[in-house]
């Protein structure tokens, strides 16, 4: 490298459908001992990512309200100049790469396009590895369905396939199949991100040449989103059976659920996950210091938000006191 060329960061992007285990990467990725800096882009207008990562003790910057790709698409440029500036500024070095941890709704495209077209940018980040992850139980639906999915496996240089252990056989062959038409030269892992060696994933091997985004345009979608905050939440067992009855009524409507809640029956912060028809089991999480004990849900639909909202309230109705809803549409 020429002496007055500046030295690049390594930047690995994340990127996989709605509820298909990119958080829990990040989790696993950021417990490997390289310092990084993450960029987390929050579709819906309510940020929770960032509470659900083990390590809260890195340079964090948290982008919601829209996707990478369409709404706030600018807001990434500026951000990696300020990483960059702050990285170039110290003696000692606060991070040695970036992840940047999409929304489960956007396309790469504009993500790559920022990444290797603005000229500031590609001097001084170098792309590492796009890795899409895809849950192996929905991911043959989701690719049909959305283009936002299509265009995450299109563009990844490695596949993770996870919820290999709610998997049946044939649902594992039905989507190696697929990404066998979709994307017949990319590397694919099978793995339960549990068991995963993040040096498998991170030695995969990527390709000699690199293309560009020939259109970075945002694709549409008729996703929109709704936040749930609490005062106070319920026990578990009666917020378990709300969002099952929840989850059967909208069925396909309601591809995502996330948050952090503060059941009374738990002595602490908890992690809600639901993805694909199925709501996880509540996961505790450490405390945090600046904890305001204010539940947060967010909801995700692929339809109007007015009628998700109408959906919440109805439900919710006889939490004393009542949840306060918020429509985001993006």
């Amino acid at each position: 490298m020429p002496a007055n060329m500046p030295q690049p960061i390594p930047v690995l992007i994340l990127t996989g459908f709605l509820g298909s285990g990119k958080t829990t990467l990040l989790n696993r990725l950021l417990a490997d001992g390289i310092k990084t800096a993450v960029i987390i882009n929050e579709f819906g207008g309510t940020p929770v990512d960032q509470d659900l990562l083990e390590n809260q003790s890195i340079p964090m910057t948290v982008l919601s309200g829209g996707c990478l790709c369409c709404q706030i698409k600018g807001a990434l440029a500026p951000t990696l100049k300020n990483l960059r500036m702050a990285w170039d500024g110290s003696t000692v070095k606060p991070f040695a790469r970036v992840i940047i941890e999409t929304s489960g709704i956007a396309s790469p495209e504009p993500i790559l396009d920022t990444l290797l077209r603005e000229p500031w940018l590609s001097k001084r980040y170098r792309l590492r590895q796009v890795i899409a992850t895809l849950a192996i139980p929905s991911a043959v639906e989701h690719l049909q369905r959305h283009a936002e999915a299509k265009a995450q496996a299109v563009w990844a240089d490695t596949l993770l396939l996870t919820h290999a252990d709610l998997a049946e056989p044939a649902q594992l062959r039905s989507l190696e199949a697929y990404l066998q038409t979709l994307a017949p030269a990319t590397p694919i892992l099978t793995r339960t991100l549990a068991q995963l060696d993040t040096g498998d994933l991170l030695n995969a091997p990527l390709p000699l040449f690199r293309r560009l985004p020939a259109n970075a345009d945002p694709i549409e979608h008729a996703f929109q989103s709704v936040s749930l905050y609490f005062e106070q939440t319920p026990d578990w067992p009666r917020l378990q059976s709300a969002l099952q009855r929840l989850i059967v009524q909208l069925g396909p409507a309601l591809p995502r659920i996330k948050g952090v809640v503060y059941p009374p029956d738990f002595n602490g912060p908890v992690a809600i996950q639901a993805a694909s028809g199925r709501l996880y089991p509540a996961t505790p999480l450490p405390p945090r210091a600046n904890d305001d004990r204010r539940g947060r849900l967010i909801f995700i639909g692929a339809g109007p938000a007015d009628a998700l909202a109408e959906t919440l309230g109805a439900l919710f109705a006889d939490c004393d006191p009542p949840p306060t809803l918020r429509r985001h549409s993006n």
